[in-house]
């Protein structure tokens, strides 16, 4: 019986999580939403000869550095929340409970802006790479699908999140 349960959550999120659309693959590097009073710059790595070896304080994608302001980009918080409700909330609570994935609640206090952007547009290679994401996947042992979120859609995702860990 309890076999079967878990065939079927497995089931149920891979069904659930998959992309049903394709996205875009805009790799705009400008985010901003028109407000001078918060930066969004996000500036992807170009260095095509810096050591190839991995750095796991790094993690795996194309995010170095992910600009925040201290104080919280409503608008985008709002369009973040609208792709969670698309593509999050059946695997994640905004609270600390574990549904298949790990609750969201406090987030972006366990790990870094750059880390964050670059587990949800690169999710396979960070499960592959990064011990941070290996030792969650140990804990949920469900591996979280690519949801092929466009650099837009993880950048106000990242703002949700800071929304819903306080950040006003």
């Amino acid at each position: 019986m309890k076999k079967l349960l878990i065939l079927t959550i497995i089931a149920a999120s891979l069904f659930s999580c998959s992309n049903n659309g394709s996205s875009s693959t805009d790799s705009n590097a400008n985010t901003g939403t028109g407000s001078s009073s918060t930066s969004t710059e996000i500036n992807p790595a170009t260095n095509n000869s810096a050591n190839p070896s991995y750095d796991p304080k790094r993690g795996e994608g194309k995010f170095t550095k992910v600009e925040i302001s201290d104080k919280l980009d409503a608008a985008m918080a709002t369009n973040g929340e609208k792709v969670y409700g698309v593509k999050c909330s059946s695997c994640h609570k905004t609270t600390d409970e574990k549904l298949v994935g790990p609750g969201w609640k406090g987030v972006t206090g366990r790990h870094t802006p750059e880390w964050i952007m670059n587990f949800v547009t690169n999710t396979d290679a960070m499960l592959n790479k990064d011990p941070k994401a290996q030792a969650q996947l140990e804990i949920c042992l469900v591996r979280m699908p690519n949801q092929n979120l466009a650099d837009e859609e993880a950048r106000s995702l990242l703002e949700f999140m800071r929304k819903n860990d306080g950040i006003k």
